[in-house]
């Protein structure tokens, strides 16, 4: 590989590191916001695959864009159940997105993941991506999905209970930059997408 691989100190050493059930259940944006820095840990069968935050997309109600904004369906009903779980839609027939369920119980608001910055289990995403260089594994929603071996059978899997979490990283130094979203029509001028100023795995800045 172009890169070699690295790892941090594991992340699964223990409850306290999950972000609690409290941390989701609170205002959308505030919690995209704050997701940004933290830590996705996904336990595999063929090992630990890491991911820090680094952008992130706020859904919310009011919001034309938001899978909910017309009321509970089949496809959007774990937006609805309780937060700190995972949404994962299909979208353009080839695509997997993986989101965090936001704010009370029977809201409907979600935060789509869209970077991440790989830090464990690179041979792993790299064998998931075809591909070796560390800025093509998880720069956008849909290559995180695929590096980090998330599939449909996680939509409304508990980030709390694993084996899909989320663990809380170390303080954030950088700046937290919001613009507008990317990929969508509706609601395109909300400033409601946030990413980690200077992070070369964003996915566009």
């Amino acid at each position: 590989m172009a890169e070699k691989e690295f790892f941090m100190n594991k992340p699964a050493g223990g409850d306290k590191m999950i972000l609690p059930r409290s941390f989701y259940a609170r205002d959308t944006v505030t919690v995209a916001r704050e997701l940004l820095g933290n830590i996705i840990v996904h336990h595999t069968p063929e090992g630990i695959v890491t991911g820090r935050i680094v952008e992130a997309e706020a859904y919310i109600q009011g919001d034309p864009a938001c899978h909910a904004s017309r009321g509970m369906t089949p496809r959007n009903r774990v937006m609805f159940g309780p937060p700190g779980c995972a949404y994962v839609y299909f979208i353009y027939g080839m695509y997997y997105c993986f989101n965090v369920v936001t704010a009370a119980e029977g809201v409907g608001e979600a935060v789509l993941i869209r970077a991440l910055e790989p830090l464990e289990g690179i041979f792993i995403m790299s064998a998931r991506r075809g591909r070796e260089r560390l800025i093509d594994l998880c720069s956008g929603p849909a290559k995180l999905v695929q590096a980090m071996g998330i599939t449909r059978s996680h939509n409304g899997a508990d980030l709390i209970a694993g084996p899909l979490l989320i663990h809380r990283g170390t303080e954030i130094k950088e700046k937290i930059v919001s613009s507008t979203r990317i990929g969508i029509k509706e609601g395109s001028k909300l400033l409601l997408r946030f990413y980690l100023e200077g992070s070369k795995y964003v996915s566009k800045k």
